[in-house]
């Protein structure tokens, strides 16, 4: 199995609530977004400008397959599992950052806030009891924790702690006009494998990091 998602630019209008959704599931401190939305013209460095064509562009970890930042990672914190989603050990990470260095896409957030006041700022103690207040460990690796240690890299992890128990990360539940799609790449009949077998595209494929996050692009001009 290749877990990834494809992200339908024809469909997606802007909202964030995919940002909005992916911060409140996750406990983010204060400045961090794991998903983030540009707005069009503000992302010639990920994708060369067509002329005449508008659109928005999420983006978070792009879970490569040939991630830089696993390459880089000098305790081995930052690891791929079975089924293709590159997660972080938090107990392993030291905060050096190099993989923030490495990541071609930016998507890496450091955690600068101590964890008693990381939800507390929020008031989100009492939220999304399903799931919500567990750690979770994978391979004997910690890669889910409602709070986060201070001092820790964070980044999107497909919600780790929602897919493992069947149900979709937090961003594809949130999209109000349902442009994101999540499901096993390797599954030519999956809904994800149908979507890119045409048109499918990803970012910086010059950079060889082959995402798991694909695109469709805007159709109407």
């Amino acid at each position: 199995m290749k877990l990834g998602m494809v992200i339908d630019l024809e469909k997606c209008i802007g909202c964030r609530s995919c940002m909005i959704a992916c911060k409140i599931h996750n406990g983010q401190p204060a400045g961090n977004w794991w998903n983030s939305v540009f707005t069009p013209g503000s992302f010639t460095h990920l994708v060369p400008p067509e002329k005449g064509v508008q659109y928005f562009l999420p983006l978070s970890c792009q879970h490569c397959e040939n991630a830089p930042c696993e390459k880089v990672c000098p305790t081995g914190a930052t690891y791929t599992d079975e089924n293709g989603v590159v997660l972080i050990d938090f107990d392993r990470c030291i905060g050096c950052r190099y993989c923030m260095a490495a990541c071609p896409y930016g998507v890496r957030q450091f955690n600068w806030q101590n964890p008693e006041n990381s939800l507390e700022d929020y008031n989100l103690m009492d939220c999304y009891e399903y799931g919500y207040r567990k750690k979770l460990k994978k391979d004997d690796r910690l890669v889910y924790m409602p709070k986060r240690y201070k001092g820790v890299v964070e980044k999107c992890t497909f919600c780790i702690q929602y897919i493992e128990n069947g149900i979709d990360p937090a961003c594809v539940r949130a999209c109000p006009t349902k442009a994101r799609y999540f499901g096993d790449l390797d599954d030519e009949n999956s809904i994800v494998s149908k979507l890119i077998k045409n048109n499918g595209f990803t970012l910086l494929t010059e950079k060889g990091t082959k995402p798991k996050v694909y695109y469709l692009p805007q159709t109407h001009k």
